[in-house]
């Protein structure tokens, strides 16, 4: 149990003496730039000192160019500020790999990162389309690199002191298994699909035994029918304990020993988010025992093409 009053400034443990991760995380995956610059400055000045990037989202400037505005009004300081960005499917060659990583930080006008993450195990088609497809519209895929080469390629980063932390996004227990044995440098970092009605609890075991942490994104169900925060179990505990159900499911994440994202352009929401405090026993018990619906809302993890993100952008 996480004591009330820390809740929201929970952090958990990174492997190699690195610094902990706040458990608590803003995902940056918002496409318009203004909007995203607006709800970056709003996590920050909120108490969000974990933020979530991504080459893929296009819009690592907007959220670099806030951070460096805050950051030199003094209110907050880039040492108190977790930043993790990916790596995109297009640079899965080793030797993309580094100008990728590059990029990603001048681009959030840092000198360094605190974790890179793999963005999903497929290998698109190395150049500058971040979404190479045929003339049938079919995903060009990579097949001259293995994923372990690509990881091969993070843990360099990591020798060189370009990363304090190295891991893997949208994949399936097996996956990170087999990159877990071959790994020189074991991934410190897991980013998944999860929430209660896609708990992964066998992953977070394997997670927890191997001292990886669990990084849930989509952890309010991205507002995708069946709407999570409508669920009757979540509803009823939130009016119980006189909280949202947002509250609710953030509060659980982190109690079950998960890190999590969450996302919004609205300010209100985004300061609700963070006014956390930890559920009781019973609330735990009963979302994991009475909450029945099991769905995964975006199918990254079969096809390396995340449905969060449109097409066209």
């Amino acid at each position: 149990m996480v004591a009330q009053d820390a809740l929201r400034y929970a952090k958990l443990p990174l492997p190699r003496g690195s610094r902990a991760m706040p458990a608590l995380g803003f995902g940056t995956l918002i496409p318009d730039h203004a909007k995203t610059r607006q709800a970056t400055k709003t996590a920050l000045e909120a108490g969000f000192r974990h933020f979530d990037c991504s080459e893929r989202y296009r819009n690592e400037e907007a959220v670099g160019e806030a951070m460096q505005e805050v950051f030199r009004a003094g209110a907050v300081r880039r040492e108190d500020v977790f930043v993790t960005t990916k790596l995109w499917n297009n640079n899965h060659r080793a030797e993309r790999v580094k100008p990728a990583f590059d990029a990603s930080r001048r681009k959030l006008q840092l000198t360094h990162i605190d974790c890179y993450l793999i963005h999903t195990p497929f290998a698109f088609k190395p150049g500058d389309e971040q979404d190479p497809r045929d003339e049938r519209g079919q995903v060009l895929y990579d097949s001259g690199v293995t994923l372990i080469e690509t990881w091969r390629a993070l843990e360099k980063l990591v020798d060189d002191g370009d990363c304090a932390a190295i891991g893997l996004s949208n994949v399936n227990l097996e996956t990170l298994k087999s990159i877990v044995e071959a790994a020189r440098i074991k991934p410190a970092v897991v980013e998944v699909e999860c929430h209660p009605y896609l708990p992964e609890w066998e992953l977070l075991a394997y997670c927890q035994q191997h001292g990886i942490i669990l990084l849930a994104f989509a952890a309010l169900g991205h507002s995708i029918e069946p709407r999570l925060l409508d669920d009757p179990v979540i509803v009823a505990i939130a009016r119980r304990l006189g909280k949202t159900p947002a509250q609710v499911v953030l509060a659980w994440a982190i109690q079950r020993g998960t890190a999590l994202l969450t996302t919004s352009v609205t300010p209100s929401r985004i300061r609700e988010n963070v006014e956390l405090s930890a559920l009781p026993q019973d609330a735990m018990q009963d979302i994991r025992a009475n909450v029945a619906t099991r769905v995964r809302f975006n199918a990254v993890v079969q096809t390396g093409v995340p449905g969060f993100i449109p097409r066209d952008r």
